[in-house]
């Protein structure tokens, strides 16, 4: 069966419901971005992102979803302008800030969620999406990055459906529900005629490294939600029975870097 034959759009939708995933404002985020560090831009996952991407003959990049600049910032020196997109004001402060920090006079934030409407939004060299393609419209979404990119588009999506340890949900007496993952974009790019490139990146546990329970259950109510006392019971629990994999956070993150070249 040929891939235009098979509707990922809408087979992406119809999961993204099943998942039941709560939307996150951007207040959330805005709270989120009160209490980050002020860390130097860099580690593995970013360093391996621009790492293999091709910068030739580009000098403008658009980073949407980009957070306080975990990308845009490593980016910055090697171009003339970046334009950081994302729908929370704390967000933005925050990568305008690091960009101060950092002597970077080339970053632009643009307030915006993925549903807005970007007809003014600039086109760009290159478009990067760093793991906030976790949206309701993939189809609107990918449609975005290949109407604002001149050159080359960079995504990274979750593998496998989880951003925490499906074990450690069980734990909790939840259904681990699994969410759209990075093949629906290949399946949707294909359909279009785009052969898009495929590398992994594999990361520990975003529960990885906590310094205490009270830290290590946070990070699990930011994914899950709200815990019930029994849940943070139970939690409990399983942090207790094997230190050494609470330590890890369970099992490992892989995402996927999807990069094409835009239609």
């Amino acid at each position: 069966m040929p891939s235009n034959a098979i509707d990922f759009a809408t087979l992406y939708r119809q999961h993204m419901a099943r998942s039941q995933r709560p939307r996150k404002a951007p207040a959330d985020w805005d709270a989120r971005a009160e209490r980050m560090d002020h860390k130097p831009p860099g580690g593995h996952y970013a360093d391996t992102f621009v790492a293999r991407m091709n910068l030739d003959g580009c000098s403008s990049v658009l980073d949407v979803g980009c957070g306080a600049g975990t990308i845009a910032l490593l980016l910055a020196p090697h171009m003339t302008s970046v334009l950081g997109l994302d729908f929370s004001p704390g967000m933005l402060e925050q990568l305008m800030n690091n960009a101060k920090r950092l002597g970077l006079n080339n970053v632009t934030p643009l307030l915006r969620a993925w549903e807005d409407d970007w007809s003014d939004v600039p086109v760009c060299d290159i478009v990067v999406a760093s793991r906030s393609g976790m949206v309701p419209d993939l189809a609107d979404a990918l449609a975005k990055l290949n109407a604002h990119a001149r050159w080359r588009i960079y995504m990274t999506q979750l593998v496998g459906g989880h951003f925490i340890d499906p074990g450690l949900v069980s734990a909790l007496g939840r259904s681990p529900r699994s969410l759209p993952d990075h093949l629906y974009t290949l399946g949707l790019l294909h359909a279009q005629g785009i052969y898009a490139e495929l590398s992994y990146i594999e990361l520990p546990s975003r529960l990885a490294g906590t310094s205490d329970f009270e830290e290590f259950a946070r990070r699990v109510a930011w994914t899950l939600g709200e815990l019930s006392d029994e849940e943070t019971a139970r939690l409990k629990d399983w942090y207790d029975a094997d230190p050494q994999r609470a330590a890890r956070g369970g099992a490992p993150m892989r995402w996927a870097l999807v990069s094409w070249t835009p239609r």
